[in-house]
């Protein structure tokens, strides 16, 4: 397929995904969240053998430094709750997604790029990686889930905190708040999450599935996560992945995982 934004590589069964406006900082405009979508919704379901995506950006000094602005001046109460619906729904994609989607930050991530990142299931970010959420800063709040996944991964006090003074978290202080996984040297931040994206595909690919929808529900108002993770926990039993993991368990082996 073809993308306006967007540059896409895969090696391995591992996608990586790169947001291609550097002259922007990477800003997410309509045509970026517009490729993402197509991406997520039409592209990777159909990639045989994927393992999962990782998410970066192009450049050395942004992730996705926010959105682009300049599509903003024209907006009326109407149209701006339609684009947050629109954003929030493409996020949603990511965070459904069956495979894992790892965002590998490179540098700033602000504003609709924290939010990029935080819609993803695991963060690496670089040692200069910057975060915020400056909305505040333009008389506006975020408006692709800011507010809510802020809250979910380094708690409401602190996310307030940031929320309504737009001060950013450097990389060391994103990780003591539980808002990345990994810090790493510049430049290394893809690397890292190739890594820990190969080592989740040594798995069972049904189980990895079950465990996102598991956890996401937790969040999810109209579900109930622990009935969800019943659901679950009984769907991975009827798997031949799950005989063949404990038969391997039991023998001291290896297991080899067929993903059904």
């Amino acid at each position: 397929m073809q993308y306006e934004n967007l540059l896409i590589t895969e090696d391995n069964g591992i996608v990586v995904v790169t947001i291609n406006r550097p002259q922007a900082m990477n800003a997410l405009n309509a045509g970026t969240f517009t490729d993402l979508k197509t991406f997520f919704e039409e592209d990777a379901p159909k990639r045989a053998g994927l393992k999962g995506v990782i998410i970066t950006g192009a450049g050395e000094k942004a992730f996705v430094a926010g959105a682009d602005i300049s599509e903003f001046l024209s907006l009326d109460v109407a149209s701006a709750s339609q684009l947050s619906k629109r954003g929030q729904d493409i996020f949603l994609l990511i965070e459904r997604f069956a495979k894992p989607v790892i965002a590998a930050v490179n540098g700033f991530a602000l504003g609709g790029g924290c939010e990029l990142a935080m819609a993803c299931h695991l963060r690496i970010a670089g040692e200069k990686a910057r975060f915020g959420q400056p909305e505040v800063n333009l008389g506006i709040i975020p408006g692709y889930g800011g507010s809510q996944r802020l809250i979910q991964y380094i708690g409401k006090t602190k996310a307030l905190e940031l929320l309504l003074t737009a001060d950013m978290l450097n990389a060391e202080d994103a990780l003591r708040l539980g808002l990345v996984n990994h810090v790493v040297p510049a430049g290394q931040e893809v690397a890292k999450a190739t890594e820990i994206m190969e080592k989740i595909a040594t798995k069972g690919p049904v189980a990895i599935q079950k465990v996102i929808e598991a956890v996401n529900a937790h969040f999810h108002h109209d579900q109930y996560g622990f009935d969800t993770e019943v659901a679950a926990f009984g769907e991975t039993a009827g798997t031949a992945d799950f005989k063949e993991g404990a038969s391997a368990f039991l023998e001291k082996r290896k297991p080899d995982f067929k993903g059904v």
